[in-house]
């Protein structure tokens, strides 16, 4: 089994970044898999490599090794950075504009938050297809002078799929998730259309993250549908939120690994999490190493976890 931890160099790694990570690499380890390290900088605006190499050094430090990937790392699916796989994303787009499916696109995030109100369970607004064509037809953009995003039509229909942690899920694309973008205006790449070609290409088996990305799955499954792929299983993990109960960001400098390595050893923080997790009963010392015995899915809780 393959698996990945496919972090944003946007900041330092908090605690739920970490959290992550040891879960997946948990489930890669007890099936004696390949664990990957993917930098996803798809944000040029953002991302900063000396992020990426703290990226690297937290991990390390905790004693969660990668097999293959990372910043300057060669290798079979390399490169592990997504700022440097354009003509991958370039191919996979000619594809989907292939299928009709994909049209132009000149709304604003002002324009669709003023369209239509925010999806009553988690905030987001569904694209109200304001700029869709009367007739789909794999559009090209008629007027590449005006700087436009490249959006995808999705249709009326359930995806259905099973979350590792979750169970079954069923979410209609049209109604929850709405047509979607693949390129953005100023030719950044979306995260549904980088993520897929990079999981697809990498061999990625298991996809461990945030169960805030859990809506994603049906929008990326549909995405490698159309690409003629094989989709991952899934795994969506509870968020770790502060005492206000809001989800830890990289605004929380009190719970970042910058702070939290001048504060905890590696095997004090590991157990802490192990603790979040589920997988123990009190927050003694151990290893990441020492987790492997007591990991198990259905030992994870799905409850959010209060970081005090």
């Amino acid at each position: 089994m393959t698996g990945r931890f496919a972090p944003s160099p946007s900041g330092r790694m908090h605690l739920g970044n970490v959290f992550t990570a040891l879960i997946s690499w948990l489930s890669v380890r007890k099936h004696g898999g390949k664990w990957i390290l993917r930098i996803e900088d798809l944000d040029p605006q953002r991302s900063r490599l000396d992020y990426a190499r703290q990226i690297e050094d937290d991990l390390q430090w905790l004693g969660l090794n990668w097999d293959e990937g990372g910043v300057d790392a060669i290798g079979e699916n390399g490169p592990y950075m997504q700022s440097q796989r354009n003509d991958l994303y370039e191919e996979a787009l000619e594809k989907l504009i292939l299928t009709g499916l994909t049209y132009p696109c000149s709304c604003t995030r002002a324009d669709i938050m003023a369209t239509q109100a925010p999806h009553e369970s988690d905030g987001r607004v569904v694209y109200a297809g304001t700029c869709r064509p009367k007739k789909l037809g794999g559009m090209r953009d008629s007027n590449p002078e005006q700087v436009r995003a490249t959006r995808l039509f999705v249709p009326d229909e359930e995806i259905v799929f099973t979350d590792r942690l979750f169970g079954p899920q069923s979410v209609n694309l049209s109604t929850h998730c709405g047509d979607f973008i693949l390129r953005r205006a100023d030719g950044a790449w979306a995260y549904q259309l980088a993520v897929v070609v990079d999981d697809a290409l990498m061999g990625i088996r298991e996809v461990v993250r945030g169960c805030d990305l859990l809506l994603s799955s049906a929008q990326q499954i549909y995405l490698y549908r159309l690409l003629g792929l094989e989709p991952p299983e899934f795994a969506h993990v509870p968020l770790l939120c502060n005492e206000a109960r809001q989800r830890l960001s990289k605004r929380d400098k009190s719970l970042d690994m910058g702070t939290l390595r001048k504060e905890y050893t590696p095997s004090q923080i590991v157990g802490w999490l192990g603790y979040y997790a589920g997988i123990m009963p009190e927050p003694f010392p151990i290893s990441a190493e020492g987790l492997l015995p007591l990991f198990s899915w259905s030992a994870l809780r799905k409850e959010t976890a209060v970081v005090n």
